[in-house]
């Protein structure tokens, strides 16, 4: 019947109820359509911005971090070289026998075992080093000792130094792309729920218009 106000419908969905994580950097976001908010608009922004940032201020960090990281690991490798002194040790017991021996499990198995060795001020002393197994009573060994007389391990090697500094960049460059991927999600979630308030607003307004009886 012409003019006749239509019957209460349900309320039609939010014009864009996508999660706020999906396509960051969408048409959506940048194409004109009466649909585009600018809240869209800002979004594509937020993302074209972080994923043009984040990889440079990662670089950035790796280099600053592994930088600091190589430093500090020389100098302490010079330190552990100063005090840190190579001698020789006797086992005062045979040292357990591996179940396979000569195996490659067995060369790279070691036990514990009480060593008797002189420390830098020339006192005897004795203490655990892990040692290859089979080795008899009275075998001299290899050990380091610090200047204190413990045992220690031997100084780090460039090997050990060129790890640990990669470690330590990459996980500056790690914790940058974390942090910009958590500051797009904050701003994605902010911005949606500023999206579903507006839109209940204008529903509100709305609304009447679709449930007056006629």
């Amino acid at each position: 019947m012409s003019g006749t106000i239509p019957p209460a419908q349900p309320p039609p969905p939010p014009p864009d109820v996508r999660h706020p994580w999906v396509h960051p950097l969408s048409l959506w976001h940048w194409r004109h359509n009466p649909l585009r908010r600018s809240s869209d608009r800002l979004q594509g922004w937020i993302a074209l911005a972080l994923l043009l940032l984040v990889p440079f201020l990662g670089l950035v960090a790796m280099f600053t971090i592994g930088d600091a990281a190589h430093r500090h690991y020389v100098a302490t490798a010079a330190e552990q070289r100063q005090t840190r002194h190579l001698t020789t040790a006797v086992l005062t017991h045979d040292a357990p026998r591996h179940p396979e021996p000569g195996s490659a499990e067995a060369k790279k198995t070691r036990y514990p075992v009480t060593v008797r060795f002189t420390d830098p001020l020339g006192r005897t002393r004795t203490a655990q080093a892990d040692v290859l197994p089979g080795l008899s009573v009275d075998s001299r060994v290899d050990v380091w000792v610090e200047s204190d007389g413990a045992l220690t391990e031997p100084p780090m090697t460039g090997e050990q130094i060129r790890s640990r500094t990669m470690g330590w960049a990459l996980l500056a460059f790690l914790t940058v792309a974390l942090a910009g991927t958590a500051a797009y999600g904050a701003a994605a979630q902010v911005l949606h729920r500023r999206n579903m308030a507006e839109w209940e607003s204008k529903w509100a307004e709305t609304a009447p218009r679709w449930t007056t009886s006629p």
